[in-house]
């Protein structure tokens, strides 16, 4: 098998002469393909969306992911990410009590490190930086508008056909990083995974400060640069941010929802429901809410799954990355970050197992990966938790219990480091097993 030790990545690896498709064109698909890239695979992505589009609103990354994102060119995709990202290490976040708008704490914003750094901004604007890394700097191609009909594998080799009814494309391996609805997932399963309700939905917003500034009770959200405030009260939590010097303004309020649907889906959202929500909170809450333009509103249904039993298909080809693996809830706020922490990793042991050890390869890397993730889903259920079941009178005494978790287990892991140290005795492991 090849060796090779852990480097900054400042510079690309031999050629591996695997070859790979990604499926999926979002964070982790491209993540994945870059770090294919940097491994020294050969690399393509095909996504079924036929145009690049800046949508979304607010998307974090730990600094787990920043280490990844560092490594990037030595820097330059981070630069490029700065002034696109939310700015608080003077503001902090104001945790407020839903009803009395009180600020029970202000939550200092750690100094991250150079080569770790923390990005907090919107999705399609970050989106966009690394697309157009892979794309024109890497010179990865990216096959837009090719929806995926089916997956294919042997003990040879893996795939995909179109449903454009082109002829199969074959490679070494598949990465599916294609979302929730991954066709790749029965590929692999051999079932058809149901979904469950998680019992909530969050409807969030994204819009400019134009009516903000307009208000006198609001314009100060704008006018003090980047701020970030909460208000967390009974099974509901409100997050509120000013982004790029509170020029642009965005909000999520997570709430209970148990609509009968079969996805996790987006829908265009209400004014009047979210208002009617929050007839109890701070009026603070319901002020904001009204400065958004009503098409800049969605409502969007968690639907929760429960963990897959493997990643990996029978001859193992074909890999589940990302959320089409373990999707994630926003209140763990690593969701994106878990899926560059896997793409990460495959790269390595893809390298360290060489072609003619592809299934021991992917089958290491979900070892490498499992629990790791698991751990850290459940962050999500737990910080929603103990923000919607607040026991107020301990606040009092602690305000601290009411922060939100920033983990060392979570944010000073490098996921790359980790797949080089530890490839070896997994691989021996599976083996002996």
């Amino acid at each position: 098998m090849v060796t090779n030790g852990h480097t900054n990545g400042a510079t690309e690896r031999p050629k591996t002469d695997i070859k790979v498709i990604v499926v999926g064109a979002g964070f982790g698909g491209l993540g994945a393909a870059i770090e294919c890239h940097r491994q020294g695979h050969d690399v393509e992505i095909y996504e079924a969306f036929p145009e690049l589009k800046t949508l979304g609103d607010i998307i974090s990354f730990g600094p787990n992911a920043g280490r990844i994102f560092y490594r990037w060119s030595n820097g330059e995709v981070v630069k490029r990410m700065r002034p696109l990202s939310i700015d608080l290490r003077k503001y902090g976040f104001n945790i407020h009590k839903y009803d009395t708008g009180e600020i029970v704490i202000n939550q200092k914003t750690p100094q991250y490190a150079e080569d770790a750094p923390n990005f907090n901004g919107h999705r399609g604007e970050l989106h966009e930086v690394v697309f157009n890394y892979a794309r024109d700097d890497l010179k990865i191609p990216i096959h837009l508008g090719h929806k995926i009909q089916t997956y294919f594998e042997d003990d040879n080799q893996a795939g995909i056909e179109l449903e454009s009814g082109e002829k199969k494309i074959a490679a070494d391996v598949v990465i599916a990083s294609d979302g929730v609805r991954s066709k790749a997932r029965k590929s692999v399963l051999g079932y058809e995974d149901k979904p469950k309700s998680s019992g909530y939905a969050v409807w969030r917003a994204w819009f400019p400060n134009k009516d903000m500034l307009a208000d006198p009770e609001t314009a100060q959200f704008c006018n003090n640069g980047d701020t970030f405030n909460g208000w967390i009260g009974p099974d509901m939590h409100f997050l509120f941010s000013t982004i790029k010097d509170g020029s642009d303004c965005c909000w999520v309020l997570t709430h209970p929802d148990e609509h009968d649907i079969d996805e996790s889906w987006s829908f265009p959202g209400k004014l009047s429901e979210v208002k009617e929500a929050l007839k109890d909170w701070d009026p603070m809450c319901t002020r904001i809410v009204s400065k958004t333009p009503e098409n800049m509103l969605v409502d969007w249904k968690l639907v929760y799954r429960d963990p897959l039993p493997t990643w990996v298909s029978p001859s193992g080809r074909i890999v589940l990355l990302g959320d089409s693996a373990h999707p994630f809830l926003p209140t763990s706020a690593q969701g994106a970050t878990q899926a560059l922490e896997d793409g990460a990793v495959i790269a390595v042991c893809l390298r360290r197992g060489g072609k003619e050890n592809i299934p021991v390869s992917v089958r290491a890397h979900e070892k490498i990966r499992y629990e790791r993730v698991r751990a850290t889903q459940k962050t999500g259920e737990s910080t929603r938790d103990m923000w919607h079941k607040t026991d107020w009178e301990k606040v009092k005494k602690n305000p601290e219990i009411i922060q939100f978790p920033r983990q060392d287990w979570i944010f000073e892991f490098d996921a790359e480091k980790d797949a080089e140290d530890n490839y070896d005795q997994v691989v021996k492991d599976l083996l002996a097993a």
